[in-house]
């Protein structure tokens, strides 16, 4: 669980109160991020340090593009891209995502949805390997 170790969401582009960033980092995949509906989509997770991450987990739905950008700075600026990834579609359930990083450094993660199957896309749960 991300928030445990102090990473936590410093950006996303949009926000729904019912179901904010937030919960992207809390552990639970009962607890998701929505989208406002267009795209492009992002958000940024802040580690509390450097981090060397070989894989991201990711729970979703309705993704169909996702590139992935960090950065090794204090500030969320300055991001060089990681990986890009077509996620499969589900129909019903949970997309369960294990995208690897190959071991690269950040302060920062950038997950960049460029394009969905559905207007809207969700965020459940992101979790990373060291």
């Amino acid at each position: 669980m991300l928030d445990s170790s102090g990473a936590h969401v410093v950006l996303a582009s949009s926000s729904d109160e019912n179901h904010p960033p937030e919960n992207i980092t809390d552990g639970n995949n009962k607890t998701f991020w929505i989208s406002t509906g267009m795209f492009p989509q992002e958000f940024i997770i802040r580690f509390p340090e450097t981090t060397n991450i070989s894989t991201v987990i990711m729970d979703s739905y309705n993704i169909k593009h996702l590139k992935i950008e960090r950065n090794t700075s204090s500030n969320a600026t300055n991001f060089e891209p990681v990986t890009q990834e077509e996620l499969g579609r589900t129909e019903g359930h949970l997309q369960l995502n294990s995208i690897s990083l190959k071991g690269c450094s950040a302060t920062h993660l950038r997950f960049i949805i460029t394009e969905g199957y559905d207007h809207f896309v969700s965020v459940h749960r992101i979790s990373v390997k060291t």
